[in-house]
């Protein structure tokens, strides 16, 4: 009986352990798309008001990434409005504007309450960065798209992801404002297992 006590209070002890340390570690550990770099994804979403919030801190974070750091932006999906939303981040991609249209995709739904559901209203606005409809169409009913779109589905579920925003380091740990106790500290433990993973390269 005290052994299983004992056994049990370790257990208690390492999550602890766990969530002092602002992470979640995935089990198993996910493979990743470039294994000399340390990988970074950041599962999103453009309604999610704390993916927006969090948007500046990534952007300056970006600015100074290590250089051995791969960083993917993965637009989550659990929804019809989320796939609406990640299938115009891959048409953006695909047509080489995602630069250029992200921040004001986020400002437009997040500041001028625009919903950017319909295929309509998405041709609009990629009109008005400089893309013209026939492109912008091909390019979302194209079968590259509707193909990532897919994988968008599966990826959640492969790593844990329950809510956004969300950073998945080296395929190994899950970093949330949850588990980091705050967006602002999301940066800073997303920075030391980058060290910690880059030791092990």
């Amino acid at each position: 009986m005290l052994k299983k006590i004992a056994i049990l209070g370790l257990f208690c002890f390492t999550a602890l352990a766990r969530a002092e340390g602002g992470y979640e570690t995935l089990t198993p550990a996910q493979p990743v798309q470039n294994p000399e770099k340390v990988e970074v994804i950041e599962f999103f979403w453009y309604g999610c008001p704390h993916c927006y919030s969090l948007e500046p801190s990534m952007v300056e974070w970006l600015k100074t990434k290590p250089a051995n750091v791969e960083f993917i932006r993965q637009p989550a999906v659990f929804s019809d409005i989320w796939g609406k939303h990640a299938k115009a981040y891959f048409t953006a991609e695909a047509l080489g504007v995602l630069e250029k249209v992200h921040a004001d995709f986020f400002d437009t739904i997040q500041n001028k309450k625009q919903k950017l559901i319909s295929e309509d209203e998405l041709a609009k606005f990629f009109a008005e960065h400089g893309v013209k409809d026939e492109d912008f169409r091909n390019a979302y009913n194209s079968f590259m798209v509707d193909a990532k779109l897919r994988q968008a589905e599966a990826m959640g579920p492969r790593y844990g992801i329950t809510g956004v925003p969300a950073l998945i380091i080296n395929g190994k740990y899950k970093v949330t404002g949850q588990s980091a106790k705050s967006q602002a500290n999301m940066i800073s433990v997303t920075n030391e297992l980058i060290a910690q993973e880059s030791q092990k390269k």
